[in-house]
């Protein structure tokens, strides 16, 4: 089991697998409220940074799930550097339909929504790991402005202008499935450079390394167009955010 061999080349530098900064997790944490030995689930954790930030600065304990080996080790790795790695544990498998034995503080899919199906269905995932009076957290893309065109939104990677929603209608879209928003810390374009821009070094020093190597000739392609490509869409049109959920009281859950 693993991603697709292109996004392990073209990430494979990250610490963080989204336009987040270590100061913006840092900020999250504290926004929660994080006590000593609450538990954290991860799903599509990726490298691991929150997790183990978490687990160094605040005492959690967690558990983190992704389907990149090079990524699940890498985590592993970043908890013994930190020294947290009797506090957090990192598992290689599919994120998709997992459900934590222990009942979870929070329960976070930071980027990753794919796994459930969509926004809802993810929330839906993590709700089944989330003990009473938890908190859910969900990392999602949203436009900055609305693309005027088709083709601008496909700029953005998206497949059409209704794969995302506006900030607002975001935000309204969670209270509709039943759950209040009690936090939320956004990325800014520093965060989407640091996350795009650092992919462009990797690429030409893995390039260098592997010239006869069968994605060679995608990664050179990625390499010569992305810096124009984000720059000209994404950078200007793409917001990303993660929103803290709470079941809304009085809410009866499906």
């Amino acid at each position: 089991m693993d991603i697709p061999r292109i996004f392990n080349i073209t990430e494979s530098a990250h610490r963080i697998h989204n336009p987040f900064t270590p100061d913006k997790f840092a900020m999250l944490g504290a926004a929660l409220r994080l006590e000593p030995e609450d538990r954290v689930l991860d799903l599509a954790c990726g490298s691991g940074e929150m997790l183990c930030t978490w687990a160094r600065d605040h005492g959690i304990v967690g558990t983190g799930v992704d389907m990149s080996r090079l990524f699940s080790a890498q985590a592993k790795r970043r908890a013994e550097t930190l020294g947290v790695a009797e506090r957090v544990e990192f598992i290689h498998g599919d994120a998709a339909g997992y459900v934590s034995g222990e009942k979870v503080d929070v329960a976070a899919c930071v980027g990753a929504t794919w796994i459930g199906g969509g926004v809802a269905g993810t929330i839906e995932l993590l709700r089944r790991s989330l003990r009473h009076g938890g908190i859910i957290l969900i990392g999602e893309p949203y436009w900055r402005q609305l693309p005027p065109t088709e083709e601008i939104a496909r700029g953005c990677l998206a497949q059409t202008r209704a794969d995302f929603l506006e900030l607002p209608e975001l935000v309204a879209s969670f209270g509709r499935l039943g759950y209040d928003v009690v936090e939320m810390v956004l990325a800014n374009q520093d965060g989407w450079d640091r996350y795009e821009a650092a992919k462009w070094l990797t690429m030409r020093r893995w390039l260098e390394a592997n010239p006869d190597d069968e994605l060679a000739g995608e990664v050179q392609a990625k390499l010569a167009s992305e810096p124009v490509r984000y720059a000209t869409y994404t950078r200007e049109y793409l917001g990303w955010g993660v929103f803290a959920l709470m079941p809304r009281l009085g809410h009866k859950q499906p």
